[in-house]
């Protein structure tokens, strides 16, 4: 099966990282080291516990410089494994494998790691109700990939672009002159999803009557969180966000809000431990 994702094109995906790593003469080291006819097989597996993340794609570099590689895929991307669990098998050509070795590590070992925080943050809050959001704190030109690593790890993606729904933060509201002001002309622009930063109790009632339709409740404590949730009474969903961790994340979603957003699950994720041993066949 073809993998796909909206606005993600595998094939120059490949292309370019490999061409970031091969420079003007290729893989000098191989071709020197390495009979061209040789062939290899491997095994690729974690050495810790994870959440699997980007199979396809790191499949995707070894296929590229050997189009007849045999690739045995063991587990598939959203599984939770042990350490030492075995993740895909691969025989062909010994230079094509080598070469696309470290390209294929780097990006399951990214994608993964962000899976398996991911899926730490969403057990963390198991039975709350509340449901786990990413953010648009992604690398460079990895958003797409990044936020398909936190959906494999149980999250729910946020905005992927800023044109999926307005937000709008301090800075819009200084300039508007205030947040009413500033939620008043999103809606006038007749923009359908409107979420609305707000930082203190007295903000949300404006926010509400001038047409927001999501609050995003930045940087208060437990018990303000409580307070604001119960003013808001449903009428729309609620965004706690700011600084949550592993420690306090549980407390925040047990105050009843809709969502919890966490940047660090792309901004900090630590990379899996994932490793690939060849032998000559």
């Amino acid at each position: 099966m073809t993998f796909t994702l909206e606005r993600f094109d595998l094939d120059r995906f490949v292309a370019e990282t490999l061409a970031e790593d091969l420079g003007d003469h290729g893989d000098i080291t191989s071709a020197a080291v390495i009979p061209a006819e040789a062939r290899f097989r491997g095994v690729m597996d974690s050495r810790n516990a994870i959440v699997v993340a980007g199979l396809p794609i790191a499949e995707a570099f070894f296929r590229a410089l050997d189009p007849d590689v045999a690739i045995e895929r063991l587990v598939e991307d959203g599984a939770r494994v042990p350490a030492g669990t075995d993740l895909i098998r691969l025989t062909g050509k010994a230079r094509a494998l080598l070469t696309a070795e470290r390209s294929a590590l780097n990006t399951l070992q990214h994608l993964s790691g962000i899976a398996t925080l991911t899926r730490a943050y969403v057990d963390a809050i198991a039975g709350t109700g509340a449901i786990l959001l990413d953010t648009r704190k992604t690398i460079p030109g990895l958003r797409v990939l990044e936020k398909y690593a936190t959906r494999m790890g149980g999250a729910q993606n946020h905005r992927m672009r800023l044109d999926d729904a307005a937000m709008i933060k301090d800075n819009h509201v200084a300039v508007a002159g205030g947040i009413e002001e500033a939620t008043r002309r999103a809606a006038a622009a007749g923009i359908a999803r409107i979420i609305v930063e707000v930082d203190r109790i007295d903000q949300i009632e404006p926010a509400l009557g001038a047409g927001a339709t999501h609050l995003l409740l930045d940087n208060m404590d437990v018990a303000v969180l409580r307070e604001a949730v119960a003013l808001v009474a449903g009428r729309v969903p609620t965004e706690a966000s700011g600084g949550v961790t592993l420690e306090t994340i549980r407390a925040k979603a047990e105050t009843g809000v809709t969502y919890i957003s966490v940047g660090r699950l792309t901004q900090s994720a630590p990379a899996a431990d994932i490793g690939l041993d060849f032998e000559a066949v």
